[in-house]
């Protein structure tokens, strides 16, 4: 049996002494809350328990020989390393570290765990220059001893230790167009019940006339009202996550969420625009722009022919805050237009020489700039680019803000984590979902501007 094992042996025999000793100790204090309680009682109990107390000496005292016995093996094998004869050819003479009667910079049998030297690791990486030091004399006293078993190594040696670091923190998300357009669209708070939305429409108004002779009747023509119909709408989308994923991956959760709340505001974003009869596309009346080979300086009168249109169909209820809505690619393209003429009439803040200013600001960061006449620009990739016979145009929106109504649940979308649904295969299902309803045609404006001019751009600086 080796020294070690004796020492096992040790510490077992005192934790079960230990062990006894403190159950004699419980059984005393019960003893001395009996209400019956004798004094012969007492003093057996507190014999049998100082017995017990006794042996948990005796047994402690029995480790420590044997601990001690251990520390002065390991110094007697310490020492019998460093007085052991040298290999069989000694180093030349200018290759010796004479250290006269200095101790190694770490030994074993004063830290056999090497806590010096990894803290003097720590150190110098850190920047500690004593610790540089004590581990660059720890290295030349190595040399000198061992010098002819020291190998240089690549981290191909250490598979199992130089392990690759994942930068989870930098994680690529899936790129989406996400929601520029809903975002300057005129908010309203959703109603909590009901899943359609009411407005009335006056679609007949009173009249007004001048009176032929005193004393006639006034004109008068019966107001009548249309109820516009808005349907609540539900975006949602689910991910299922192996409970392994989520328990052991680095924040899955939260790229998944993310994913699916980005992926929530393209949806809604895409039905504002593209929705089957209700979307932008399909209410707004078209301007066309025809040319094979088209140039934003013709481009610019067809967003002028819009707005005019806008204000034509809200006379008076027009608010001027008009917007014009388009892909970041005829965006781009409008910038790279070159030419020596500029409007005639100046507008404000728009310098006269040029077609109008690039805001320089990110997507989806809300108004990207200016037209010449001062109408601000959206950009969003929610707009359709496969349009037309050839399925390459894109088409430019123009309308008025105020009447882009947009109606969200201030909580939404909102977040359910369900693990009782997917918990016979240790998954948990992560859903995202949210109620909205939108309208252009409260009162109908909204123009358009479409057709073969707007194909693919191409940078020529036209």
């Amino acid at each position: 049996m080796t020294l070690a094992d004796l020492i096992a042996q040790a510490r077992t025999a005192l934790s079960t002494a230990i062990t006894a000793r403190q159950q004699e100790q419980d059984a005393l204090m019960a003893l001395r809350s009996d209400p019956n309680l004798t004094e012969e009682a007492v003093t057996a109990r507190v014999a049998t328990r100082d017995a017990a107390d006794a042996e948990v000496t005796r047994r402690q005292e029995a480790l420590d020989q044997l601990l001690a016995e251990q520390a002065r093996e390991e110094e007697i094998a310490a020492l019998a390393a460093r007085s052991a004869p040298a290999a069989t050819r000694a180093p030349a003479y200018d290759q010796v570290h004479r250290v006269g009667q200095e101790e190694r910079t770490y030994r074993p049998d004063q830290d056999r765990r090497g806590a010096g030297f990894q803290g003097d690791v720590l150190g110098a990486f850190m920047g500690d220059y004593e610790a540089q030091a004590r581990l660059a004399r720890h290295m030349q006293e190595e040399r000198t001893e061992r010098g002819n078993q020291l190998r240089a190594v690549g981290t191909g040696a250490f598979a199992g230790l130089v392990i690759p670091q994942y930068l989870t923190e930098m994680y690529a998300p899936l790129a989406r167009a996400n929601r520029p357009f809903a975002d300057a669209c005129r908010p309203h708070t959703l109603p909590a019940q009901g899943m359609t939305v009411e407005i009335s429409r006056v679609t007949t108004g009173s009249s007004v006339d001048n009176q032929a002779a005193e004393n006639d009747a006034a004109s008068e023509t019966n107001m009548d009202d249309t109820a516009l119909s808005v349907p609540v709408r539900t975006a949602a989308g689910q991910q299922t996550a192996s409970r392994q994923s989520i328990e052991r991956g680095a924040g899955v959760e939260n790229v998944i969420l993310d994913d699916l709340f980005r992926a929530y505001g393209s949806r809604l974003d895409n039905t504002l625009l593209n929705a089957a009869t209700v979307g932008l596309t399909n209410v707004a009346t078209a301007v066309a722009y025809t040319d094979a080979t088209p140039t934003t300086a013709e481009l610019y009168p067809k967003v002028i022919e819009g707005l005019s249109g806008v204000e034509a169909a809200l006379l008076d209820q027009a608010s001027g805050d008009n917007l014009a809505i388009m892909h970041s690619r005829r965006w781009y393209w409008m910038q790279n237009a070159m030419g020596s003429s500029y409007p005639l009439i100046t507008q404000p803040g728009v310098v006269a020489q040029t077609l109008g200013a690039n805001y320089a600001e990110a997507y989806g960061r809300g108004v990207r700039g200016i037209l010449p006449n001062g109408t601000p620009v959206i950009v969003d990739n929610n707009i359709a680019t496969n349009l037309g016979a050839g399925t390459n145009e894109d088409e430019i929106y123009l309308v008025d803000r105020q009447e882009c109504h947009l109606w969200e649940d201030p909580d939404a979308p909102v977040y359910i984590r369900a693990e009782q649904a997917k918990a016979a295969n240790l998954g948990v299902l992560l859903v995202v979902y949210g109620y909205y309803a939108f309208t252009f045609q409260r009162q109908p404006h909204a123009r358009k501007i479409a057709g073969t001019g707007l194909i693919t751009p191409t940078f020529t600086g036209a």
